[in-house]
């Protein structure tokens, strides 16, 4: 069984790790910070975010792209470091804003939770939003189940989300940057039928929450409700599973040659608990395939 080793702990609740310019880049939830991990452990606060931080990417030049969930906006980082605001999107996303996937060309996809999950709220479907390069932002599909973590193939054809509340990753053809109808990429089970959040998440086989993509096509996924990565083929054939220990809640590939797996691990996502706790980590554990695609 392959071993985790810790990059990095003490961390309050961390998503949405992406590896840039040999640093893993993520978001410390409830810290409000973006930071910038070295393979040593060292971290460099980038960003501080007031209302949460949380989808990252970067655009050509550099430039930093920063999700701000709770006042639904996306952020810029300029080179000098100031954050402006990049897009507003909360005329379209009913509420907290999550991860968020920046291609070459400057345009993000971002999802949202849909419903109030900390508050308890009745869960139901809800937008994929696309931000054009300029800040012009639109629904790009709608009826999705807590669209997370996503990922763009290496050809920029197919753009796979993972759908935490239906028990699937979704995939769609792009064109242009518009999306083609929804299929299933994988599905682990049938969508649970509760609309009860608590219960939904004991219900479903796999709660997909981050993912990356390898070279040969596979996709990782952080199942966030049973502690474990797992390695899935185009269909839901279950390759590889590593199991964690703890809840995992996102990974990337990355490392000088691509094949260090990181998973953002946490005993609780809730709030209350990690806010004052701090025992978040990131893990780090090494693959045979390497990063393919985006982000």
């Amino acid at each position: 069984m392959p071993e985790f080793t810790t990059l990095i702990s003490g961390l309050s609740f961390t998503e949405c790790p992406r590896w840039h310019n040999g640093r893993l880049y993520v978001s410390d939830f409830y810290t409000h910070r973006v930071l910038a991990v070295a393979m040593d452990g060292t971290a460099e606060t980038v960003a501080h975010v007031p209302q949460q931080p949380s989808g990252l990417g970067f655009l050509a030049d550099g430039r930093m792209l920063i999700v701000s969930m709770r006042d639904r906006k996306v952020l810029r980082r300029e080179a000098d470091g100031s954050l402006v605001e990049h897009a507003d999107l909360s005329g379209l996303a009913p509420w907290h804003l999550n991860d968020m996937l920046v291609n070459p060309d400057g345009r993000a996809w971002v999802g949202n939770f849909g419903f109030d999950l900390m508050g308890g709220a009745r869960a139901r479907t809800t937008v994929l939003i696309s931000v054009e390069p300029d800040g012009t932002a639109r629904v790009a599909v709608d009826g999705l189940g807590f669209p997370n973590g996503m990922t763009l193939t290496p050809d920029g054809g197919t753009l796979i989300v993972a759908e935490s509340t239906m028990n699937r990753l979704s995939a769609f053809h792009v064109t242009s940057g518009s999306l083609g109808e929804r299929r299933t990429w994988a599905a682990f089970g049938d969508p649970p039928g509760s609309t009860n959040a608590a219960e939904l998440l004991e219900e479903v086989e796999v709660a997909p929450d981050g993912i990356c993509l390898d070279a040969e096509g596979a996709v990782w996924v952080a199942d966030a409700m049973h502690s474990r990565l797992l390695r899935v083929a185009e269909g839901g054939r279950i390759i590889e599973e590593r199991k964690t220990g703890v809840g995992a809640f996102a990974c990337m590939l990355g490392g000088d040659d691509g094949r260090t797996l990181f998973v953002c691990v946490a005993p609780s996502f809730h709030e209350a608990e990690a806010s004052t706790t701090h025992r978040a980590s990131i893990f780090m554990t090494r693959v045979e395939v390497p990063h393919a695609g985006l982000p």
